[in-house]
């Protein structure tokens, strides 16, 4: 009778102890899982975020976000979207952060979170290559001139409308794929465009689209990630990956890549 209460007892620590072995060996592996986080962006604005020969994600802001993941011990998974409803796909949880070169203004700033700058650009006007009648914003009065649904460029050319209500722009809306829109300025559909001076530079570079940069550069802007205003943790990971990108000088590399030049300093 001894020895079985013995036996007993012997088997009951042995489960005791196996289970506290594999409650332990499971919070070695959560505690290694990394997070995944759902990053949103439109894989059709190169240079900054495009499929490339192989259908594969790339460009500076890909880049970018692929490093910071490095650094925040993040996974990262690109969640491609129209630009139109960028932010709606954040609002409704789709994505954690969008990562499309995008700037500041007073609507967004009340509805969401930034991290810190990684790109400093600028907006110009755009127009086809033999055209010489069009040599600032302010010769686009009475001109067609296409721009992305709720994009920043838009607002300003919205702006400079209201501004201006004797003689205005004639804003033709595309819904994202500023590829489209150069297209038509190239076969003179529309008169002009008003985007960002490095993916210009880089379509005529690239692709050998025949069009040009003309006037000044307007409101030289940086470019942020977006958050949710819940997202405070992941904003911090990766502010605290970019501050380190900088000081080693990776992203400034990256720009370099994309850009031949530095464009990560204001």
């Amino acid at each position: 009778m001894k020895l079985k209460v013995l036996l007993a007892s012997i088997l009951t620590m042995a489960v005791l102890l196996g289970g506290c072995a594999s409650n332990s060996n499971s919070s070695a592996k959560s505690s290694d899982k990394k997070d995944v986080v759902k990053v949103g962006t439109e894989g059709a604005y190169a240079p900054f975020t495009f499929k490339n020969s192989k259908g594969e994600l790339d460009g500076y802001d890909v880049e970018a976000v692929r490093e910071i993941a490095k650094r925040a011990k993040i996974d990262v998974e690109f969640v491609t979207a129209p630009w139109d409803s960028m932010f709606l796909g954040l609002e409704s949880k789709k994505f954690d952060m969008v990562a499309n070169q995008i700037a500041k203004n007073k609507e967004r700033e009340e509805k969401y979170i930034f991290s810190d700058y990684y790109l400093v650009s600028a907006a110009q006007v755009i127009v086809v290559e033999d055209r010489n009648d069009i040599n600032s914003i302010e010769d686009l009065k009475g001109k067609k001139v296409g721009s992305g649904t709720g994009s920043n460029y838009t607002k300003k050319l919205i702006d400079f409308n209201n501004q201006n209500k004797d003689k205005k722009i004639d804003i033709k809306y595309y819904e994202g794929n500023f590829g489209i829109i150069l297209d038509d300025v190239v076969s003179k559909r529309i008169d002009a465009t008003f985007n960002d001076r490095l993916s210009v530079a880089y379509n005529v570079k690239q692709n050998g689209v025949k069009v040009k940069l003309v006037g000044e550069p307007i409101d030289i802007e940086p470019s942020y990630f977006v958050f949710r205003p819940e997202s405070k943790e992941l904003q911090k990971k990766v502010d605290e990956a970019l501050k380190s990108m900088k000081a080693d000088g990776t992203l400034a590399e990256l720009s370099k890549k994309w850009f031949d030049a530095d464009y990560t300093k204001k």
